[in-house]
């Protein structure tokens, strides 16, 4: 697939999108209990590859658990990320995911997927690009991964993090003017060998969906729903079995088919 040539857009910038809307994701959440997909019907199953869950900025491991524990019962070795809470300099972030990866790699004796949602999909983003040797897929949920453009309350978040985690070596931390590795890491070419996915929906209260999408289109995927929602949204889940199983190389129907439900 074509890659991602556009540099990351270094300068956050408020856009002004409804966050109010975000509060039906309780109406995805009941959805998905009511969906054949969530009792394993209709989809491929895994054969005990490694899949790593990644929660967005702000949260914990909790958040994914859902996904995580419908991923253990399709048939795959589910692990969480084992972030306390998706809100540190993003250079321990990684320290600590890589070291998730690197267990999971080697209790699988192969590579791992990695399903990261907001602010998680880019730190799996980062972590492909740092050892891609031990990835075999990423799909970002609602991942800014060319920018940030997010809700202002959002960007207020950010900068009382950053106020937290920067220090004088590092005073551009948990911005995209900082030089540390993993940023950097953002800038490199995407490696040919890992499936790359990108679901997003243009209904997101929190970031601008136009960050969140690869330029290939055909990597892709548009849902219906909220940004914080996506690890609720049976249409998500469909694409992830589908997605997980064509990276191992599974005889399934075109991914495609999920388009744009």
């Amino acid at each position: 697939m074509s890659l991602l040539t556009e540099p990351f857009q270094k300068h956050q910038q408020s856009v002004r999108i409804p966050l109010w809307r975000e509060a039906a994701l309780i109406r995805e959440w009941v959805q998905l209990w009511a969906a054949p997909v969530f009792y394993g019907k209709g989809i491929p199953f895994g054969k005990a590859q490694a899949v790593i869950t990644i929660p967005g900025f702000m949260c914990r491991d909790v958040y994914t658990n859902c996904l995580t524990k419908w991923l253990a019962r399709i048939g795959y070795r589910a692990y969480p990320s084992g972030l306390e809470r998706n809100n540190d300099c993003i250079e321990r972030s990684l320290d600590r995911l890589l070291q998730t990866i690197e267990t999971a790699a080697t209790e699988t004796n192969g590579k791992v997927h990695l399903i990261g949602h907001s602010l998680g999909g880019l730190l799996a983003r980062i972590a492909t690009a740092r050892r891609p040797e031990f990835v075999a897929s990423v799909i970002t949920l609602g991942s800014p991964f060319r920018g940030i453009r997010a809700h202002s309350y959002v960007l207020w978040l950010s900068r009382r993090v950053r106020q937290r985690v920067q220090s004088a070596d590092v005073p551009h931390c948990f911005t995209g003017y900082c030089d540390c590795a993993s940023i950097l890491a953002l800038q490199k070419p995407w490696p040919q060998q890992v499936l790359n996915t990108a679901i997003y929906t243009r209904a997101d209260g929190v970031v601008d969906w136009q960050m969140c999408v690869n330029e290939d289109p055909a990597s892709n995927f548009e849902v219906s729903g909220t940004h914080v929602g996506l690890v609720f949204n049976p249409d998500v889940y469909r694409l992830i079995a589908g997605q997980l199983a064509q990276a191992n190389g599974a005889r399934i129907a075109p991914i495609s088919q999920y388009r744009d439900r």
